[in-house]
């Protein structure tokens, strides 16, 4: 069956060249090009956690912490081999460790190739995933803190698969379609499940946009405790030049394709355009678990409650983003961890 399915994916991969080979050059002016890629996520912030009562009676006196951190850089590069065929490579460096000195990771996220004319796109190889891709766009700020689907690791941003966009409906109705390796792209390793996922996109008016992502991972073939994970997403919101709002549902089955272990939440967040480098921001988080069998509290206990954030993002030129922000986490249940209030100072730079 695994067979089946590469030959599948090498078959619109074939086809997509094929496609970029016999599409008419409309415009005999272009010339390969490319350019490089470089995000850095960069931070101040001051952590204190509250007093609390664990399970066993003992009580956990509060802290704070306070640090300067480099969390997160992105380099790699896009090129254009013409007008409708392109690729990407990107590589991840993430801060690993809590620990001094910092521990930092690499990873490859991204190494595809992309065909793409007015009406189907098609990408090959470490593409980026439709789960949360919208979502991440929308709020802006994963330099501050990950998308609601992203933050609680319901799948991956990136993973080795093959995806195709169809616009039925230009700027109306878009349709996706993924097939993956599903271990992400920091995990990526040859067995014999897949994670198949399909959106829908509508655009009513052009302000408006809504969203209905599904998608499904195949349980592991070895352990009786493993399960088959569904994830479904709605979505849905609303820009114009004043101020962007968007809100989305967020619900697993089978979570971690482990058996009877299910999740679900809300996210709300918005933007005001206060001015030209000025954006006031803020968000609400709600996540929550199911409690199993033979078990007192839910199964996520210490990362189940409220997380709210405020904030204002100054943009002074292009590519600098700079966000002094207030969080606060408020645990559902209180005796699993401590809720935290942090004050940051959140960095973006993309060149």
């Amino acid at each position: 069956m695994k067979k089946i399915y590469l030959s599948i994916i090498g078959m619109l991969f074939i086809s997509s060249m094929v496609m970029a080979q016999t599409t008419d050059n409309a415009s005999d002016d272009f010339k390969p090009s490319g350019s490089p890629i470089v995000t850095i996520f960069s931070d101040f912030s001051s952590i204190t956690s509250g007093s609390y009562t664990n399970t066993k009676g003992a009580n956990v006196s509060s802290a704070t912490n306070n640090t300067f951190e480099l969390s997160r850089a992105y380099f790699g590069y896009a090129y254009n081999f013409s007008p409708d065929f392109s690729a990407k490579v990107l590589f991840d460096v993430a801060n690993s460790s809590t620990a001094t000195p910092s521990n930092f990771d690499a990873y490859i996220k991204n190494a595809y190739v992309e065909y793409h004319d007015n009406l189907f796109t098609v990408d090959f190889g470490m593409i980026g995933c439709t789960m949360f891709n919208l979502q991440e766009s929308t709020w802006g700020k994963r330099y501050l803190y990950k998308s609601f689907q992203d933050q609680y690791s319901f799948g991956n941003s990136a993973d080795l698969g093959v995806m195709a966009k169809v616009q039925f409906i230009p700027h109306l109705l878009s349709l996706d379609l993924s097939l993956t390796n599903g271990e992400g792209y920091k995990s990526v390793q040859l067995d014999s499940t897949f994670r198949l996922a399909v959106g829908l996109t509508v655009n009513p008016i052009k302000e408006l946009t809504i969203r209905a992502y599904y998608d499904y991972y195949k349980r592991a073939n070895e352990p009786a405790t493993t399960a088959d994970q569904n994830t479904f997403n709605a979505f849905a919101s609303y820009k114009n030049k004043d101020f962007t709002l968007a809100a989305e549902y967020d619900q697993a089955n089978g979570f971690g394709r482990v058996i009877n272990k299910n999740t679900s939440g809300c996210s709300i967040y918005g933007t005001w355009f206060a001015a030209k480098w000025i954006n006031v921001f803020a968000r609400f988080d709600d996540i929550t678990s199911n409690t199993l069998a033979g078990q007192t509290t839910e199964w996520q206990s210490t990362k189940d409650g409220q997380t709210y954030i405020a904030g204002v993002e100054f943009v002074p030129v292009k590519g600098v983003q700079i966000a002094p922000n207030f969080r606060y986490f408020n645990p559902a249940v209180k005796n699993a961890v401590a809720s935290t209030t942090t004050v940051a100072v959140n960095v973006g730079l993309n060149f």
